[in-house]
């Protein structure tokens, strides 16, 4: 929707709030941590809950229940996973109550985001037990059933079948065969390989809001930082083909969409595994997506500091739809500790930030950083917080180092106290609150664009284009009612 669409004489006076984000949020949890460790499964089990083995009945359809956990990537395949259900007929519900079948999608990045699977993966077999009307069935899916399948089953015999990435498309008739002969006995393992082939993820049953989708245009990863196992459970790098992501942003826009959120685990590295028969890169993707006349916002998410080509940064700046916010994981600033993680260097992480904010006035950029990596002084520390802070980051996240199984981080000599971890990560949180408060504040009494989210009473609350959905801040236009999607130009008054 345009200004021109608002009511008559709305546009020159709308007023507007900018809330800033109560804490340095995360993009997405960040990087896994150990091995699954049976005390998680102990502490979080709920006592005396014994095994269910209930049949749905002959002929009904099952209600679903989908429990989202993770990162976008991880939205996008619960969202295709529903959306397979639901072409079969089964009833997707927000509701846990009165569901016939759960699927819990979990996250493995950091052992908080593990803990909170495993208690989710609880909680949801205690109501196969406990309710009158028990949950019949109870799947597995995401990160933590790819990494930890065998695990799982042997700990969780609740769980009626672990799911990896590779057998997402067999999950339909894993439910639907309970129609049949009730559930089999003990936990069906089904993972395959972690470098899928790309399935259609058009047709989805949508978790965020009609107006914004995250669309996936990789998956996998080729570099070995040494924190991170990522490889081992997402696979190789791998670009979804050109033409299909031009397709699956065609269908979203056609059914509302009008902001595209780009993920994958390096975004900006799109195309590179084309070959020399098809040169089309990200900057050919962004001008495809541009020329699309409903959708309004094009916003970059994980990008690596690397693959910043001048054709690239030149279609950032030029190209309207494409916002002028950018989310770089920098991981840290140090030289020494971007050498020990085996990321790209500060020099040139220093030049392809100074080429971005030459090339893009206004740039918001986002970053995060690890916080007490394995031999991490005061002094790398301290370089970080002033770097990061000379470097002036408007939206930012920090979290602190959890040593990951299978990496050569884990086995490093120095590992830090984990309340020294906690402490550096608090101090940069700190100052990425800090510093959004301060772009928040230098708005006001400009004029900026805002796209609405939701309503709540009369008031709309919405984003900047420099604001991210769920992590960054938020604006609130007072007594205005407004569809959600809908852009409009507010005079930015309180922060």
């Amino acid at each position: 929707t345009s200004p021109a669409a608002m009511p008559s004489g709305t546009a020159a006076t709308v007023v507007a709030f900018l809330a800033v984000a109560t804490s340095a949020a995360v993009l997405a949890p960040a990087r896994p941590h150990a091995l699954l460790h049976p005390m998680l499964i102990t502490s979080a089990r709920r006592s005396g809950s014994p095994v269910c083995t209930a049949t749905l009945a002959t002929g009904t359809m099952p209600i679903v229940h989908l429990v989202a956990l993770g990162c976008p990537k991880n939205t996008v395949d619960a969202e295709v996973m529903l959306g397979d259900l639901q072409r079969r007929g089964a009833r997707i519900s927000a509701s846990v109550e009165g569901a016939d079948v759960i699927i819990v999608n979990t996250c493995a990045f950091v052992e908080d985001a593990k803990a909170e699977s495993i208690e989710a993966i609880v909680t949801a077999a205690a109501l196969k037990a406990d309710r009158e009307v028990p949950a019949k069935a109870l799947f597995v899916t995401g990160c933590l059933a790819q990494r930890y399948a065998q695990e799982l089953a042997d700990e969780l015999p609740e769980v009626d079948a672990v799911v990896g990435f590779e057998r997402y498309a067999e999950l339909p008739d894993k439910i639907f065969a309970l129609f049949d002969g009730g559930a089999d006995e003990g936990t069906a393992v089904l993972v395959g390989s972690p470098t899928v082939p790309f399935r259609s993820e058009v047709d989805r049953w949508q978790l965020t809001p009609s107006h914004s989708a995250y669309m996936r245009v990789a998956e996998g990863c080729d570099h070995e930082c040494t924190f991170c196992a990522i490889p081992g459970f997402r696979g190789k790098f791998r670009s979804k083909p050109f033409d299909v992501l031009v397709a699956e942003a065609e269908r979203l826009v056609e059914r509302g969409v009008r902001e595209l959120n780009l993920i994958a685990e390096d975004t900006n590295q799109y195309g590179s595994d084309f070959g020399p028969d098809d040169t089309r890169r990200l900057p050919a993707l962004l001008h495809a997506l541009a020329a699309l006349p409903k959708l309004r916002w094009i916003r970059l998410l994980y990008c690596y500091p690397s693959y910043f080509s001048e054709e690239l940064i030149q279609t950032i700046a030029s190209v309207d739809k494409v916002v002028k916010y950018i989310d770089i994981p920098l991981q840290h600033l140090s030289p020494t500790v971007l050498a020990r993680m085996r990321r790209p260097g500060a020099a040139g992480t220093d030049s392809i930030l100074r080429r971005l904010r030459e090339a893009v006035p206004g740039l918001v950029l986002r970053t995060t950083f690890i916080c007490g990596f394995p031999g991490e002084t005061d002094e790398e520390h301290e370089e970080l917080v002033r770097r990061a802070r000379d470097l002036g980051f408007a939206r930012g996240g920090a979290f602190a180092y959890s040593q990951e199984d299978g990496t050569v981080a884990a086995s490093m000599e120095e590992q830090i106290d984990e309340n020294l971890k906690q402490d550096r990560r608090d101090e940069l949180s700190a100052l990425f609150q800090e510093q959004s408060r301060a772009w928040a504040e230098a708005q006001l009494g400009k004029t900026i664009n805002v796209m609405v989210d939701r309503m709540e009473g009369n008031d709309a609350i919405g984003r900047t284009e420099f604001d991210a959905p769920d992590i960054d801040n938020t604006v609130r236009i007072p007594e205005m009612p407004l569809l959600p999607g809908t852009v409009v130009p507010v005079k930015v008054v309180a922060v």
